[in-house]
């Protein structure tokens, strides 16, 4: 059976409808109408609204679907309590305990390495291209001797965006730039291995810029990993060394 068209009447009662609320929606969000409160009555959004009660019913029904109100027998519709938005507990990240920064690489190996093999899949010719520029301005920042975290984290950022799923980058966004963790010194340790420290990271981004550059779905998702996992293990051999007794 073919399905009829709406008619220009029922395509407007849904236009008022949607109107109506979407208005009492914003109404409930500023604290117009605080939790516990009383809508107004049928009659009185009917005026104030100039629709139908028709209209009304539907609008407060979409809003009971919501859990936004409920209705009360004999005694109106009163806004409902919302539930708390859950707290994230990223902000309570310790960089200055190993044991935190472990935690969070672990987390991040768990996304990041399917989002590098999605980005190889995926890119567009203009993400893989934002892959590169934001590869370069690492290298430079290693180069000059500056400060890193930023631009590795625009790169692990650029590479989330070239995925196409926005909850990757909303992901790293969210927790910002303290995914990525300072390298990890050990006391007495030389500069030379600071340096080729810094040298292994850059071979690891290379090779995860590579192959996703070449599409290369499981070689990407193998670089990424390599490159968590090996700052796991360095942080990992940094906490052991200071649980060692005296």
């Amino acid at each position: 059976m073919a399905v009829q068209p709406k008619s220009q009447t029922e395509a407007r009662s849904q236009t008022l409808v949607a109107r109506l609320s979407n208005t009492l929606r914003r109404a409930i969000a500023s604290g117009q109408f605080p939790p516990g409160s009383k809508l107004p009555s049928e009659s009185q959004l009917t005026e104030a609204h100039g629709v139908s009660r028709t209209v009304v019913r539907e609008a407060i029904a979409a809003l009971r679907a919501d859990r936004l109100v409920e209705a009360q027998q004999g005694a109106g519709v009163f806004v409902l309590e919302q539930p708390a938005s859950p707290v994230l507990s990223f902000g309570n990240l310790d960089q200055a305990r190993v044991s935190s920064v472990i935690e969070l690489l672990e987390l991040r190996t768990a996304v990041e390495v399917e989002a590098a093999g999605l980005a190889a899949l995926r890119r567009s010719p203009a993400q893989e291209e934002t892959i590169f520029e934001r590869h370069h301005a690492l290298r430079e920042c290693l180069n000059a001797g500056a400060p890193t975290s930023e631009a590795d984290f625009a790169l692990h950022l650029a590479i989330a965006e070239a995925t196409n799923n926005s909850r990757f980058r909303e992901f790293l966004s969210m927790i910002g730039p303290r995914i990525i963790p300072r390298a990890a010194m050990r006391e007495g340790e030389l500069e030379a291995d600071q340096d080729a420290y810094i040298l292994l990271i850059d071979e690891e981004h290379h090779q995860i810029v590579v192959a996703i550059s070449n599409g290369d779905e499981e070689g990407a998702r193998e670089a990424m990993r390599r490159h968590l996992r090996g700052s796991q293990e360095r942080y990992r051999a940094l906490l052991r060394e200071q649980r060692r007794p005296v």
